[in-house]
């Protein structure tokens, strides 16, 4: 190592300035530090959380927090982990950057937590009666960073994602107040509320507890307009859109009205509110990162720019704003007892996952036809691509259902190569085939009489205006499905969650006067959704889909495509001699139905090539529900509008 040389005169004034430098030394915590439990004690005073959003090119946050402390002494300061909606410890830690804190002007040293590296330790000062943290929340520039929240015309503020809590405290009893600065000229939609009047481009909300905050995104934009839902009604609800470019704002009066009727569905199912207000927020976008999450009283949606000036092909967005409506109700409102945690970093438990997702896929599911998001064909033929994709998930023969509800955790929502063996969080549309299950039961047993509408109005339509939480057990779902009618819902309900099958709980297809089929023609719902979602389908066939470059998106455990050692991510070159190509591919499978002739693909799998010859004689296959004559159409009569 090269060695310096230091003057006279500079080596004594090294020598003159140690003692200062000794003196200022960092106090650093000391480790480990003990996270102290939670008490139900209020923290006292504000915090101030201040978040600037204006480095739209950096895509970065800038977040001032002034945190009253209780004195001198040893102090933990939390980042969220465990975030609602998300069901697993997915808090972006990562995306913290630049933190330091200060108390009475002057630096202090902080330590993360060699066990629960969300957990930051500092030392108060004496004298300190507030300690001040800058850092910064670095918003993915990319998607392989993460989620993108921040592009030139639009952003999306998640407040749990740029905030520090003192631990030792239930959320509940910890008051924020944030303020945003947003780029010159923007507006914004939240279900916040102003302090009162914004100075410049700064809002000022008013102060709520930290779990409301939490609860309470943005979404702001260049090009904004907000919507009226509910006119006149008895509390307000409100679409908030955000998008690309003003051109897609375009909603027509129908598509209004269609947004109006899902409001007035769902208040004729439930039965209750359970908000003072509700905004929907709405990104129409294809630069910002894709979201559909819940909230007590908004939602954050993102769809195809497109959404309203293409309608009639955007049917994979369609019912997006009514499963994360019924959140609301399910899963906000009513939620699990094992999700009514202390806060953000006290696991939660999501053993009933297939109530607050699976019945919210359900009621989403019907108040998209009810209100006219969906037609009826379009309903049904939704529900046989779900009943046909996990009555040949095969995974069930080694993992039951209520298992996945663990997949928020053991996968975080990463992708996965096997989907029909491992299984993925199929709680959500499983689920929903064993509410549907227990409908036409309700059905059956009463003559038509009464039906999980009722169930709802039970168990979500109590205490009207009420919003505090109301959390519940297996044993409350069972007491109040029997208090619908007498049945033995307790064996019904653990039957379907810890089964293995053979197949998927399709009773409800059967009892709701349908069958599932195949057929060689896809539905018309089907062929527009996987037209705008670039998917070529030989699922039930060879076992593989396909994206627009004939690369394969996955393979059906054990199908065909399986036997043949086909995987994801492999790209098919050819078919049959000539240049591949899903219509050529579709042209060979038919054209091999019912005679001895092979199917041969050459497929290249990074940079080896090999021939794969398939002696498959079944013809193409898609999946639709078929009427069983002679039965009730109770399907029907759940996808229909209500009345009153």
């Amino acid at each position: 190592m090269k060695r310096l040389a230091v003057s006279a005169s500079l080596a004594v004034l090294l020598f003159a300035s140690a003692p200062a430098l000794a003196q200022t030394a960092p106090v650093v915590p000391p480790t480990p530090q003990t996270i102290p439990a939670a008490v139900d004690r209020a923290w006292p005073g504000v915090i101030h959380l201040d978040v600037d959003a204006t480095d739209l090119n950096r895509r970065i946050y800038r977040v001032r927090e002034t945190i009253p402390v209780e004195g001198p002494g040893p102090l933990t300061l939390f980042f969220p982990q465990w975030l609602p909606g998300e069901h697993g410890p997915t808090g972006p830690i990562n995306q913290l950057g630049g933190l330091i804190f200060t108390a009475n002007g002057q630096r202090v040293e902080w330590v993360r937590d060699a066990l629960q590296p969300w957990a930051f330790h500092v030392v108060v000062p004496a004298g300190a009666t507030e300690l001040v943290a800058e850092f910064q929340h670095l918003s993915p520039t990319t998607g392989a960073q993460g989620r993108i929240t921040m592009t030139g015309e639009m952003l999306n503020i998640q407040w749990e994602k740029m905030l520090l809590y003192p631990a030792g405290r239930y959320h509940r009893n910890i008051t924020m107040q944030a303020s945003v600065t947003l780029p010159e000229g923007w507006k914004y939609g939240t279900a916040l509320r102003p302090a009162g009047a914004a100075t410049g481009d700064t809002t000022t909300f008013q102060p709520v507890p930290l779990d409301v905050l939490v609860d309470s995104p943005m979404f702001a934009g260049e090009h904004y307009r907000q919507i009226d839902l509910d006119p006149g009604g008895r509390s307000p609800v409100m679409l908030n859109i955000v998008a690309d470019a003003e051109s897609h704002i375009a909603p027509t009066d129908d598509q209004i009205g269609i947004l109006r009727s899902m409001v007035q569905q769902a208040d004729r199912l439930f039965g209750a509110r359970h908000y003072d207000h509700y905004d929907f927020l709405v990104a129409m976008t294809d630069r910002i990162g894709g979201i559909g999450l819940e909230h007590h009283r908004s939602s954050e949606n993102s769809v195809d720019p497109a959404f309203f000036t293409e309608w009639e092909s955007q049917l994979g967005d369609r019912d997006l704003l009514s499963h994360e409506y019924t959140h609301s109700w399910d899963g906000k409102y009513r939620r699990p007892a094992g999700q009514d945690v202390a806060n953000y970093n006290v696991p939660l438990q999501n053993e009933l996952l297939w109530v607050y997702e699976g019945q919210t896929q359900f009621w989403g599911k019907v108040l998209a036809a009810r209100s006219g998001l969906h037609s009826r064909q379009q309903a049904l033929d939704a529900l046989a691509l779900d009943a046909a994709t996990y009555d040949n998930t095969v995974g069930r023969e080694w993992r039951a259902m209520q298992d996945t509800v663990n997949d928020p955790i053991i996968t975080q929502r990463r992708p996965i190569g096997w989907r029909s063996w491992q299984r993925s969080e199929d709680y959500y549309v499983e689920g929903q085939l064993i509410w549907l299950d227990a409908d036409t039961l309700i059905r059956e047993r009463t003559n038509g009489r009464k039906s999980l509408d009722d169930f709802a109005r039970a168990f979500f339509g109590l205490n009207d205006g009420a919003y505090d939480e109301a959390p519940y057990s297996f044993e409350t779902v069972v007491e109040t499905l029997n208090g619908v009618v007498e049945y033995d819902w307790a064996t019904f309900l653990r039957t379907r969650l810890d089964g293995h099958g053979p197949g998927a709980p399709l009773d409800g297809l059967t009892r709701g006067g349908y069958r599932l089929v195949y057929t060689d023609t896809m539905s018309d719902y089907q062929k527009t959704l996987y037209g705008n979602y670039g998917r070529n389908d030989f699922t039930y066939s060879l076992g593989i889909v396909t994206g627009a470059d004939n690369t394969i998106g996955s393979v059906l455990w054990n199908s065909p495509a399986f036997q043949q050692e086909l995987a994801v991510g492999m790209q098919i070159i050819a078919v049959n001699g000539e240049a591949a190509s899903a219509a050529n591919l579709r042209a060979a499978i038919t054209a091999a139905k019912g005679t001895d002739e092979k199917i041969e693909l050459i497929v290249r799998d990074n940079s080896h090539y090999r021939t794969v010859v398939f002696d498959y004689h079944e013809g193409l296959k898609y999946p639709h529900l078929e009427r069983i004559e002679g039965t009730p159409d109770r399907l029907g009569d759940l996808y229909t509008a209500r009345r009153r």
